[in-house]
């Protein structure tokens, strides 16, 4: 099977990831087709950046932590800068994959076909969550709603998207709210989004306090990409930020 051309750059928002992210590094570079792996260091406190750098990896570090969504652009912008005759895709990853980073080109080949304009990732094997599952139904529920489509795992961070796809879907929505917002930006627009299965896998959220403070935080960016996607809501934001004169 002959290799493709290169034609595909990662982006790995990551933050306080020293343990996982040169594993993820390593794998996302033996992915064919891809040249390019940057990584986005949101805020770290401890090694991330330089264990990525070491790895491999571009690195983007933001001083402060700004959020899953401002990474995912930082990484995309610093890819485009890299850019040369032609954009390359954008195979988002989470950190925290590990060798399991390797299965990921399944997620570019519809893509890569021109079969797809953005890809999601359902994971085949699925670690116990240490939530209820609130935040997925809210999310899966909500893009039903808007768009009609169902999707199987609405939160997945694994992403292959065209340049102009994901032109299209920004600006991101705020924080974790980010794939909802994009998953309904793009569908609305008529763009081609397919799941893909996968063998990946990466940490579950746990049930001790800071879990349960990242759930909540999930929970409110969430909904918060919904409602500024319902037509009433957006209406309104629409009325009050162009009063009339």
């Amino acid at each position: 099977m002959a290799v493709p051309e290169p034609d595909t750059a990662v982006v790995i928002p990551a933050k306080d990831e020293a343990e996982r992210i040169g594993a993820t590094v390593n794998a996302a570079l033996k992915l064919p087709g891809v040249d390019l792996v940057v990584v986005v260091d949101d805020g770290s406190s401890d090694e991330t950046g330089r264990v990525a750098r070491a790895a491999g990896a571009r690195v983007v570090r933001h001083s402060r932590n700004r959020g899953k969504a401002a990474a995912m652009e930082s990484g995309a912008e610093a890819a485009g800068l890299l850019d040369a005759d032609h954009a390359r895709h954008l195979l988002f990853l989470d950190a925290d994959l590990g060798e399991t980073a390797a299965a990921a080109l399944p997620l570019i080949a519809p893509v890569r076909a021109g079969e797809a304009d953005m890809t999601i990732a359902t994971f085949a094997t699925r670690v116990k969550l240490g939530g209820h599952g609130i935040v997925v139904r809210v999310a899966r529920d909500g893009i039903k709603r808007l768009t009609g489509w169902e999707a199987t795992q609405p939160l997945n961070g694994q992403r292959c998207l065209t340049r102009d796809a994901f032109e299209a879907a920004r600006p991101l929505a705020h924080g974790f709210g980010v794939e909802t917002g994009m998953t309904v930006d793009l569908l609305r627009k008529g763009f081609r989004v397919v799941e893909v299965e996968v063998e990946m896998s990466h940490r579950a959220t746990g049930t001790d306090w800071r879990s349960q403070v990242h759930r909540a935080r999930q929970l409110r960016d969430v909904g918060l990409a919904l409602a500024a996607r319902e037509p009433v809501v957006r209406q309104t934001l629409s009325t009050i930020r162009s009063p009339r004169g």
